[in-house]
């Protein structure tokens, strides 16, 4: 079973919309039981690193999170939730990401118009299990003012105003800057390629 993580501000339905025009099975959970039981885990984001992460602690979800993640369950982060991963943002200095990726997720430059929205190139940084059966640079949805690293992990790099991380792949995580769901076609493969792995 499909679960999503609703710690109250993610986008839901456009992905429940997605995973059923996949003809996936899904649930929607607020409970770390939900998030222990899962077989795979899709974290939907948007809104403030802070609140995001003060609400999975709320909801006691972030150990039960990292606890899955780490036994081997396949997860995928969204725009958010991607930026979830990482140690610290900008964006909340005084809180903490998940940790699962060292390095501090920053706001674009002060003459960077923000948020960056609209449609992106993205482009292969080494060969990813999510990635695969598209071009080599297609096109995705962006909405976002802070931007993840570049790291080892970095699948693909989408470029405004310097590169930064548009997908990430490591092992069984797997996490997205642009949001698949509002991308039509090619955002549908990259959340296939998720169910398949």
């Amino acid at each position: 079973m499909i679960t999503i993580i609703d710690y109250g501000a993610g986008n839901l339905c456009s992905v429940q919309n997605t995973l059923a025009a996949l003809g996936a099975k899904f649930e929607v959970t607020r409970s770390a039981d939900g998030v222990a039981q899962a077989d795979k885990l899709i974290l939907p984001g948007v809104g403030h690193f802070g609140q995001m992460l003060a609400a999975l602690d709320q909801l006691e979800l972030r150990e039960s999170i990292v606890a899955r993640i780490r036994a081997g369950v396949p997860f995928l982060g969204i725009c958010l939730g991607l930026q979830a991963l990482f140690t610290a943002s900008e964006e909340a200095p005084e809180q903490k990401g998940l940790g699962l990726f060292e390095g501090r997720v920053a706001r674009f430059p002060q003459h960077a118009r923000v948020p960056h929205m609209g449609w992106n190139e993205i482009a292969s940084a080494r060969p990813s299990r999510l990635l695969q059966h598209l071009d080599p640079r297609p096109y995705f949805y962006f909405a976002h003012s802070y931007y993840c690293p570049v790291t080892p992990a970095t699948a693909a790099v989408c470029e405004y105003t310097l590169p930064y991380t548009a997908a990430l792949e490591q092992d069984n995580v797997f996490g997205v800057q642009f949001h698949p769901e509002k991308s039509g076609p090619l955002g549908l493969r990259v959340v296939a390629n998720f169910l398949e792995v």
